[in-house]
């Protein structure tokens, strides 16, 4: 029997026994993440207990790693006193992310045991635009000021770093809220009591507008080794903070998704156990219908040349080699670009360069597939010379179109505003399968003469 098994068995015999101690206690050892894990695979009816047992600080950290569907089910048991408690201990990032999950009804029931001040917090937040940086931002955050000393700041962190999401780097600003630098806890601990801040701190400071992308956002902790990002408005006032934990949360989210979309799905924000039969079916039968009307294209091109298979058979079984190799060939190219993109490493001006780079390495691959190809074709099928060039050749061909087709089409589609990832294996594979077979006949008329 696993483990996880194991330990559920333990737990639900503990809960009916009523050793709440025992049972506080093992929790108190465990990371919020994995009791919020534990929790999902436990009956709903238990889940609701446990959880009350739990301290009230570890209660709102594992309320925040909980999917939606256990989240809302523990809302409507809770009552408004418990609500209230848990929903004064989440963070502002969080309670946004909360309130944008929930149905309406459990919505306004967060809100109502919410304070006025969570309220506003959250109303402001959810002004920005959607999958912004001033969206998933925090405002609990520890600011200073310029002319404050040392202990000063300290002063200020001990009264408010228990309401911040963060206290290891503190952001000086004016009077007026303009951001002017920013300090390190480390730098304020190692300095003298009687030191200005506006002395240590450093004016270097790396920020983002509320509006930015969340994902240009996130992207600038990897490139800049950041742990905290600071949002300011267009008055270039600090308005929140955007967390290194929050920043892998996008990372993860818009992986998934580009990774949904290059397999012609539309992407999901729930977990795959947890989507149902039919939102699995209208994720993904839009894609096919698409890509199954696209391929008639193919079934046009082998129609037409009919009476020149009937005089060449052997020309067919060679037909889904060629348009392997073609769909294979485009996917590397446009899989590779798809990605450069992503990581910002390539821009649309990179085209001519991209494109050169590909029709070499087109070239390589290509001669290379043929050669093998031409001494399978002589050796091992026993083919006549003309049928072994025109299938070698078609194969240079199509590898080096579809090599140039699989690079350009996300740039453009970059270029355009479309998504990158909608370009990539099927769709490619799609086209390069019509052009494949159109090469594939042309060649074999200018040689075996039909």
């Amino acid at each position: 029997m696993p483990k996880s098994k194991i330990f559920e068995r333990y737990i639900s015999a503990l809960l009916e026994g009523k050793k709440f101690k025992t049972l506080k206690d093992i929790y108190s050892h465990m990371e919020p993440f994995d009791i919020a894990q534990h929790f999902d695979s436990m009956p709903q009816r238990e889940v609701l207990l446990l959880f009350r047992i739990l301290p009230k600080d570890l209660a709102a950290e594992t309320f925040v790693e909980m999917d939606p569907e256990l989240q809302e089910m523990l809302i409507k048991g809770f009552s408004d006193k418990e609500l209230s408690e848990i929903v004064n201990e989440l963070y502002i990032d969080d309670m946004v992310d909360l309130v944008e999950e929930m149905p309406a009804n459990v919505v306004a029931r967060i809100l109502k045991n919410s304070s006025a001040e969570t309220r506003t917090l959250i109303n402001d937040i959810l002004k920005y635009p959607e999958h912004s940086a001033g969206s998933i931002m925090t405002t609990e955050f520890i600011s200073l000021h310029p002319e404050m000393t040392v202990a000063d700041a300290i002063r200020r962190i001990r009264e408010r770093g228990t309401d911040s999401e963060t206290i290891d780097t503190c952001y000086v600003v004016d009077n007026k809220r303009h951001l002017i630098g920013y300090i390190t806890i480390r730098t304020i601990i190692l300095a003298k009591d009687t030191d200005i801040i506006g002395d240590l701190m450093d004016r270097d400071v790396i920020s983002v507008s509320t509006t930015v992308d969340q994902e240009t956002a996130a992207d600038m902790f990897a490139k800049y080794d950041l742990t905290v990002l600071p949002v300011v408005d267009k008055e270039e006032r600090l308005v929140g903070i955007v967390t290194v934990d929050d920043a892998i949360d996008i990372i993860q989210e818009e992986t998934t998704e580009d990774i949904e979309k290059m397999a012609a799905i539309t992407p999901s924000e729930r977990p795959y156990l947890k989507e149902s039969v039919l939102n699995i079916w209208k994720s993904r039968i839009p894609w096919l219908l698409i890509l199954m009307i696209s391929a008639t294209f193919t079934g046009i091109i082998i129609s037409s040349y009919e009476s020149a298979l009937k005089s060449y058979v052997i020309l067919t079984a060679y037909i889904p080699m060629l348009m392997d190799t073609g769909g294979n060939s485009g996917s590397q190219a446009s899989v590779t670009i798809i990605r450069g993109l992503s990581l910002h490493e390539l821009e649309f001006r990179d085209l001519p360069r991209i494109v050169w780079k590909e029709i070499l390495v087109a070239l390589l691959c290509g001669i290379t597939v043929a050669v093998v190809n031409f001494a399978k074709l002589m050796l091992f099928d026993n083919v006549g010379i003309y049928v072994a060039a025109t299938v070698c050749i078609t194969l240079i061909l199509t590898v080096f179109v579809a090599k140039v087709i699989g690079c350009s089409l996300p740039l453009f589609a970059k270029k355009i505003g479309f998504d990158p990832a909608v370009m990539a294996s099927p769709f490619i594979t799609t086209i390069v399968d019509a052009i494949s077979l159109f090469i594939y006949f042309r060649i074999s008329r200018q040689i075996l003469g039909f």
